[in-house]
């Protein structure tokens, strides 16, 4: 499956967040979306990468942006993770990786010399309409809120041009 990309529609999906909602692409219709998918709940650099968006949480929301984060970690994992963090925005379970898949983020990885399957930590900013405006594979944890924040203003700067 080829990776998602910029200038073509989202790849479709049907997820259960970690309230038990039901989110899928077609409920992000609207408004500008940031999906960023993450490798594991409450491990180093996923902690930092949601705490950091939870610290910036006001400047998402004045962008008038919805944002999910991403993990092949059950729901119930993902209860306990935002709880104990507590992060302002839902985390959608993919624990089958077939959203991932979709959107080019499992694969291979490397680690210490072993060899495994994986998410690639990236981010996604989605249009109103579904269609895929920004891509950012192998994002660092400290580089997503600025990241999503800028390509969310080019977003909004161009509605306005």
């Amino acid at each position: 499956m080829s990776p998602a990309q910029v200038g073509s529609p989202a790849p479709d999906f049907t997820r259960e967040s970690d309230t038990g909602e039901q989110v899928s692409l077609e409920s992000l219709r609207g408004r500008p979306a940031v999906l960023y998918f993450y490798p594991k709940d409450d491990t180093p650099g996923c902690t930092r990468q949601a705490c950091s968006i939870r610290d910036n949480w006001g400047a998402f929301e004045r962008a008038g942006v919805t944002l999910y984060g991403v993990s092949p970690d059950t729901a119930e994992s993902h209860v306990k993770f935002r709880e104990k963090h507590g992060l302002p925005f839902p985390l959608l379970a993919d624990p089958d990786h077939s959203m991932a898949e979709a959107y080019g983020v499992w694969g291979e990885k490397t680690n210490y010399g072993k060899t495994y399957m994986g998410i690639d930590r990236s981010a996604f900013v989605i249009d109103a309409e579904g269609n895929l405006v920004a891509v950012k594979r192998r994002i660092k944890p400290e580089h997503t809120v600025e990241w999503a924040l800028g390509e969310v203003a080019k977003l909004s700067d161009r509605a306005k041009g």
